[in-house]
């Protein structure tokens, strides 16, 4: 079969638009990184931020990753209900609804949370009580990104202590998100901070480090003992731009569908802000790149409408037509679909459901 037979079959058993993975490019990915973190002897625990699915984090899993990470609770909820265990939930659980549920999760599973304030920190011994056993905590550190985490390596060294404190909690390491391609100033504050804590006499067990851009960087990070990655396993046009992904390791595209040229050098695509989402991909031109038509833009959006500018390309494509679109960012795409049209090479294999989709708490 041919990719434009692909399109059609995709296209009249689905309609468009519509979220295709090319399996055989996963696993290709899968490996890719993987490998990464073998040569820098780190553990593998990527982040299913961007997948939203089970069956896909088994598939790291399977290929060699230790563990998984979350960024809410009820992605973390949905993957050990998915077979999925040792798991890292990198954001501030607070409020006695999700200290409930997290002492319920950590009963049956291998949980650990991260902090980066004292507040949270006051209310995780609940979550240890419901459990039976106390939580694992990681100190959350900024080391440029100004996101979360705290800004020095003593504040770090201070929550470290409180979690060691309390009887409920235990305190189990620091987690990192360190600025794209660099680690100088994240090493310098994980040399600080890891010595503070030993100085106390704690050991941390975890020292976590993150990012599908860092991949490349790992053996420069001494003395981690994991990556965090999520992009990495479908790729984007970020992930292009950070030169870590060909076109050819992009493994998820958006199928849509050509419903407008209402003028010479512009038309419409059925895929709107609710597909592609308004990402710019941190100021990349336009809202994804169209494999059949490069030079195509996709340069504005409503809802349901992308709005194409054709004035770069004299392929133009007509009323009908399908494309392929390499999303900007590829996590905020996922979190619109509830499914996956699965493919292999020019061959359709079926569904893939993303459950973890729309998880806001």
């Amino acid at each position: 079969m041919s990719i434009d037979n692909l399109k059609a079959e995709i296209a009249r058993e689905f309609g468009t638009p519509a979220l295709v993975i090319d399996l055989d490019v996963v696993e290709h990915n899968i490996a890719k990184a993987q490998a990464f973190c073998d040569a820098a002897g780190v553990g593998n625990r990527p982040h299913i931020k961007t997948h939203k699915s089970p069956v896909l984090a088994a598939m790291q899993r399977d290929a060699g990753a230790r563990g998984i990470t979350c960024q809410k609770l009820g992605e973390a909820e949905v993957m050990a209900a998915g077979g999925l265990d040792d798991i890292l939930i990198t954001y501030n659980l607070l409020g006695e609804e999700k200290l409930g549920r997290l002492g319920k999760l950590s009963a049956e599973k291998t949980v650990t949370v991260a902090a980066d304030n004292p507040v949270t920190i006051a209310g995780l011994p609940m979550a240890g009580r419901i459990a039976g056993r106390p939580i694992n905590v990681v100190v959350e550190c900024d080391s440029g990104r100004k996101r979360a985490g705290v800004e020095t390596p003593g504040e770090a060294i201070a929550l470290a202590e409180l979690i060691a404190a309390s009887p409920e909690l235990s305190f189990a390491g620091f987690v990192f998100y360190p600025p794209d391609k660099t680690v100088a100033s994240s090493q310098h504050f994980f040399d600080e901070a890891v010595a503070g804590v030993r100085a106390l006499g704690l050991e941390p067990r975890i020292l976590s480090s993150g990012g599908s851009p860092n991949l490349g960087m790992l053996q420069e990070f001494h003395g981690i003992t994991e990556h965090r990655a999520g992009t990495y396993i479908y790729n984007d046009r970020m992930m292009m731009a950070h030169g870590m992904a060909t076109l050819d390791e992009c493994a998820l595209q958006v199928y849509a569908t050509v419903v407008s040229r209402a003028g010479a050098e512009r038309g419409i695509l059925d895929s709107g802000s609710k597909t592609l989402t308004a990402d710019t991909g941190g100021g990349l031109d336009g809202f994804g790149l169209i494999r059949e038509y490069p030079q195509a833009r996709i340069a504005g959006f409503s809802e349901e409408h992308g709005m194409l500018d054709l004035s770069k390309t004299n392929d133009r494509p007509g009323v009908g037509t399908i494309v392929r679109v390499v999303p900007n960012h590829v996590c905020v795409v996922v979190n619109m679909f509830d499914r996956y049209v699965a493919v292999r090479g020019d061959r359709l294999v079926g569904e893939i459901d993303i459950p973890a989709r729309g998880k806001l708490t």
